[in-house]
């Protein structure tokens, strides 16, 4: 769902004219701890790529995905000042608390999930996980936290997500807004070019200037 939020906030912004100013803002970008954030992404891809290979990694990976949650938490705890992140921490604390009270996993309600097909549905029925998450029950703490929100068609992507995700996605969008659009509202306006015509020159020294 994350990429929902970072697709939709580039597209506005571009539509908002903010290709130049976007561009020179995301450069200039610094964030504390920055180097944390890809090191997150590439944990998160390992976990997904040897949890279906290695026992062991399967039987904690809930535990795995929360150390990345706590991380990525304090991460954006260092980078509040930036607009949208206080948003950002909120939506992933929702997706942290409701995983840490429900053995590390995300909990998905099996009525939402029958937007994602028969096969998942299935999967999630006979109480093995889908990746990190497991079938919503009465046991199930803070459901309502859990990924209930169904989305298909005319929603360009079938997926189930949670409040969390939208809390998050909200953020995410806010902030890409600020770094690709001027504080005036506009673009950057480009540098207008200086017309021959406009150049006079010093008769002494030979110098040109406008």
């Amino acid at each position: 769902m994350v990429y929902d939020g970072i697709l939709l906030g580039l597209i506005v912004g571009l539509f908002r004219g903010g290709y130049r100013y976007g561009l020179h803002q995301f450069a200039a970008l610094q964030l504390r701890g920055g180097w944390i954030f890809p090191l997150l992404l590439l944990a998160q891809f390992l976990i997904f790529f040897l949890q279906g290979r290695l026992d062991w990694v399967a039987s904690i990976n809930g535990y795995l995905f929360a150390a990345v949650y706590v991380t990525g938490l304090a991460f954006l705890w260092l980078n509040r000042h930036h607009r949208g992140f206080t948003l950002i921490w909120i939506g992933v604390f929702l997706n942290f608390i409701v995983m840490a009270l429900n053995g590390g996993r995300m909990p998905v309600s099996v009525e939402a999930s029958a937007v994602l097909g028969p096969y998942y549905v299935d999967m999630l029925r006979e109480g093995g996980a889908v990746s990190k998450h497991y079938m919503m029950d009465a046991s199930t703490h803070l459901s309502f936290l859990g990924d209930i929100i169904p989305l298909s068609s005319p929603y360009p992507r079938t997926q189930v997500i949670s409040i969390g995700d939208v809390v998050m996605n909200i953020g995410i969008f806010l902030f890409i807004q600020y770094m690709m659009v001027s504080r005036s509202g506009k673009a950057a306006a480009p540098a207008t070019p200086i017309r021959p015509e406009e150049i006079r020159t010093d008769s002494k020294e030979g110098r040109s200037f406008p």
